[in-house]
C-alpha cells in the first residue's frame, strides 16, 4: 500500500494530548521526507511540522513547543506527540511522504494520507 495512513486522532479538552502515527510503506533504496499538513474548514491546508531524511526538524511558530515530531525508520512510521492543545488546533491532520535517494527510481514523488481528524474543545 502506497498511501501513508494516518491514526490517532480524536477529541480532547484544551490542554491535553493526542499522539498521532503515519504509517508508511518501504521501498527498496528509497528513504522519506515526512510532514504533518493540517487544515480547519473553509481554510487552506497548512504545513506545521516536518522530519527529514537528514534528521533535520521544522515547526510552525503556531505549535513550537507544544508538538514533537519523531520517526521510526525501521517500521516506516512517523508520529507526532501533541501537547497543550488548543481550540484553534482543530482540524483534519495530513501525512505526507516523499520519496528520497540517488538509487530511488520514484525519487520525488510525494504521498498524502486520508487523515485524521483532530477536535479541542475549550
Amino acid at each position: 500500500q502506497v498511501q501513508p495512513v494516518e491514526s490517532g486522532g480524536g477529541s480532547v479538552q484544551a490542554g491535553g494530548s493526542l499522539r498521532l502515527s503515519c504509517a508508511t510503506s518501504g521501498f527498496m533504496y528509497c528513504s522519506n521526507d515526512m510532514s504533518w499538513y493540517r487544515q480547519a474548514p473553509g481554510k487552506e491546508r497548512e504545513f506545521f511540522s516536518g522530519i527529514y531524511s537528514n534528521d533535520g526538524v521544522t515547526y510552525a511558530d503556531s505549535v513550537k513547543g507544544r508538538f514533537t515530531i519523531s520517526r521510526d525508520n525501521a517500521k516506516n512510521t512517523v508520529y507526532l506527540q501533541m501537547n497543550s492543545l488548543k481550540p484553534e488546533d482543530t482540524g483534519m491532520y495530513y501525512c505526507k511522504s516523499i520519496l528520497r535517494g540517488g538509487y530511488c527510481t520514484m525519487a520525488g514523488q510525494s504521498y498524502w494520507g486520508q487523515g485524521t481528524q483532530v477536535t479541542v474543545s475549550s
